[in-house]
């Protein structure tokens, strides 16, 4: 069953309603290769505490996840009736969420050495600056 309590960093992707289901996901597919909508909703129906997820919620939050960047589709596969499933994995970006939900902040800087620190600025440098140049 997915964690009850964030011990990191505090994203939206991890608060409010959803934010349960949302970890299932996320542990869903990043312990398996990628999977259709179905195969999720069957994986995390027979998880302790989802067994009266709905299959429609399910494919809104894949739905959302993926306009947000969390999943993305990894190719299509037959299913039983015949049709083609869109098949999901997470990326990089729900890798790095995760692992953000779990980094306490002020013990990651008390272990931060000089080169580590500043390939942090780098990054957060990098991304400030990418930022700006959006329209």
């Amino acid at each position: 069953m997915a964690r009850k309590k964030s011990k990191g960093t505090e994203l939206a992707v991890f608060k409010g309603r959803e934010d349960k289901l949302n970890r299932a996901i996320f542990q869903i597919l990043s312990e398996n290769e990628a999977l259709v909508k179905y195969d999720v909703h069957k994986l995390v129906t027979d998880q302790r505490g989802f067994k009266r997820t709905r299959y429609g919620s399910i494919k809104k939050r894949i739905r959302i996840l993926e306009e947000t960047g969390y999943l993305k589709r990894a190719g299509e596969r037959k299913t039983q009736p015949g049709s083609e499933g869109i098949l999901y994995e997470v990326t990089f970006k729900a890798y790095a969420a995760m692992k953000l939900d779990t980094t306490n902040f002020e013990d990651l800087f008390n272990r931060l050495d000089e080169d580590s620190a500043l390939e942090l600025l780098a990054l957060l440098t990098r991304i400030q600056s990418h930022e700006q140049s959006k329209p």
